[in-house]
């Protein structure tokens, strides 16, 4: 998936409200920038961080501005915009490029199911529906590993218990961390930041839930699917 304009590079003052973030320029100027993220974005939102905006001439947009990654030493890269995960999986299911969950003939986003949910993606085809979750994944704090969640997310637990509910009739379920950093090696659950979800994993993998987990490729051009990653149970 390729950034619609060049990203520019800038340095974080402050994040606040949530969806809002101001930002220096290289050049000097002081601007405020849409932050499509509504998580705690531990360990990425420090004062001074080198990141990448990407502008936009949009007259119905507000903000001319969206944050979309963070640099990291050594050329490393996070992506903050959790709406990406799901616009490049898109491509990459219809593509069949996921290891996986190939060879399906219909590939649905958005389809409402549960207690008024949608499922990210419903895949069809000969065998049992597949329903794929998707989660992103931008919490590390260890070398290599990535977390999820990185606040609390009675949502994602709900999410998890619906996907349970799909797997006890019959269909397939699957769990998919997407990981939008290119320094990770391995996921985990930070069940330390919210045992109730990883309470509700623990059930949803015993009701026959499927995990799978996934990197990316960041470039301040483009985010593509990365290889699968390997995920260890807390």
């Amino acid at each position: 998936m390729r950034f619609q304009t060049d990203l520019v590079p800038a340095r974080l003052i402050r994040r606040y409200k949530r969806f809002l973030a101001d930002c220096l320029l290289d050049d000097g100027r002081e601007v405020t920038a849409h932050v499509a993220n509504p998580g705690s974005m531990l360990g990425l939102k420090d004062e001074g961080q080198r990141i990448w905006l990407e502008p936009n001439d949009d007259p119905k947009k507000k903000l001319k501005w969206a944050w979309r990654l963070v640099e990291h030493p050594g050329g490393h890269f996070t992506g903050v915009d959790t709406g990406v995960p799901n616009r490049m999986l898109k491509a990459a299911l219809m593509a069949g490029e996921v290891p996986g969950l190939q060879g399906y003939d219909l590939v649905r986003p958005e389809v409402k199911y549960g207690q008024n949910s949608r499922i990210d993606f419903l895949l069809t085809g000969d065998g049992p529906d597949t329903y794929v979750e998707v989660k992103s994944v931008t919490l590390s704090r260890s070398p290599g590993l990535a977390e999820f969640p990185d606040s609390v997310t009675a949502r994602g637990a709900k999410h998890l218990a619906e996907l349970a509910q799909v797997a006890g009739q019959g269909a397939r379920a699957v769990m998919l961390y997407l990981v939008q950093r290119t320094d990770i090696t391995a996921v985990t659950l930070a069940a330390d930041l919210d045992p109730a979800y990883a309470r509700a994993f623990t059930q949803a993998q015993a009701a026959g839930v499927e995990v799978l987990a996934f990197g990316c490729r960041i470039t301040p051009q483009d985010v593509t699917l990365g290889p699968p990653l390997p995920f260890r149970a807390p």
